[in-house]
């Protein structure tokens, strides 16, 4: 296998590895920098062949340009940019939009580890309502992410909205050219390659099939990890394989009867598209927009902690931020606060009322947003 590129190393003559920032079957991820783009922080993602064959390595080649062109089509602000692909001493390189934030799995994490209990139903529907759009997107142009799981997901700190990373369509056809070139790769070790055991649904992993509502699978997977805390191993019965997630959280029927229909084991008898379940989650979000109390679960800044993380910022009252971030909160989740604190440093300078206008733009449901602020025009 092809070694660790070292801290330091130019590829192309244009990005400077920095560090290694993980590494996995198919390969590493690398931070580097982009020297001419000012120093610009991207992702490298380096393909390592444990055969490296000539004729693998040609094939590899034509497979990158040709899924680089499928990536390159993806424009959505939830999706890493496509920067580059190139191919350097025989070493296979994508070159991707660099995310600041953690993934979900991160801030599973830190949540059971600080605040001892998971997302709530009122975080995981709008994370859902959030992320669909994302699936519309991808889908319509006959592209399936095939590795969606809470590591695939990234909290990012500049939108203050998950991001879908680390696409699988490019793996999946790096694994078709091994098959085709190793002579004794049976079809269930060709199939079962793609995907993580526990998120990927039954004909992914054993038949090597992926569908649309094979996303919305390993996409239901993932919020019952959000909910319950737990891993998806834990939430099966290892008798019958069939899903018992429902004794380990406690949600509102209607969430409960989508998530089972989007875990369902056939896929003809899951939603066909993202669209389907998000109209089926309208419904739902719009009775936690009636709700008169924050949830429960949802920590809400302090007077005390705003005028740590503001008073070298602004000079709005912070009573004020503080009923600002509760009403907020109702509207966006736990982000409330990240969301505000980017919005004021952003504009130091920056009215009461103007303030209300912001953060209303960035509320992504008109309804909401209405609602958030004749909620802020009855405190002032």
């Amino acid at each position: 296998m092809l070694q660790e590129i070292n801290p330091g190393t130019l590829i192309n003559n244009r990005y400077q590895v920095q560090k290694v920032l993980g590494q996995g079957g198919f390969g590493r991820t690398y931070l580097a920098f982009d020297i001419q783009r000012f120093g610009e922080s991207c992702v490298i993602k380096e393909f390592v062949p444990e055969n490296t064959k000539e004729d693998l390595v040609r094939k590899s080649r034509e497979l990158f340009e040709r899924e680089a062109k499928i990536l390159y089509q993806i424009n959505h602000p939830q999706i890493p940019k496509f920067l580059a692909w190139l191919t350097e001493e025989d070493r296979l390189f994508i070159v991707q939009e660099y995310i600041r934030g953690k993934t979900y799995s991160e801030l599973l994490y830190e949540r059971l580890s600080q605040q001892k209990v998971p997302f709530s139903e009122v975080e995981v529907v709008q994370w859902l309502q959030d992320l669909l759009p994302v699936l519309t997107h991808i889908h319509l142009q006959n592209i399936i992410h095939r590795d969606i799981s809470l590591d695939n997901v990234m909290f990012s700190n500049t939108q203050s909205k998950p991001v879908l990373i680390d696409f699988g369509v490019v793996k999946e056809k790096f694994t078709a050219i091994f098959s085709t070139i190793e002579q004794n790769a049976s079809p269930f070790a060709r199939g079962s390659i793609v995907g993580k055991v526990g998120y990927s649904p039954p004909e992914q992993i054993y038949m090597g099939q992926c569908y649309p509502c094979s996303d919305i699978y390993a996409l239901g997977v993932s919020a019952l990890v959000l909910l319950t805390g737990k891993m998806p191993n834990l939430l099966i019965d290892y008798l019958t394989l069939k899903w018992q997630w429902r004794s380990h959280t406690s949600v509102s029927e209607p969430l409960g009867n989508i998530l089972d229909k989007m875990l369902a084991e056939q896929p003809a008898q899951r939603y066909q598209s993202a669209n389907e379940v998000f109209s089926a989650l309208q419904s739902i979000a719009l009775g936690y927009d009636m709700r008169t109390e924050p949830p429960q679960t949802l920590e809400i800044p302090t007077t005390l902690e705003l005028k740590r993380e503001t008073s070298k910022i602004t000079s709005i009252n912070p009573e004020f931020l503080e009923l600002c971030c509760q009403e907020l909160t109702r509207s966006v989740g736990p982000f409330a606060n990240l969301l505000l604190e980017e919005t004021l440093t952003r504009f130091p300078n920056i009215t009461p009322s103007q303030l209300v206008e912001a953060l209303m733009a960035e509320i992504p449901y008109p309804q909401r947003a209405e609602e958030f602020r004749k909620r802020m025009k009855l405190i002032n």
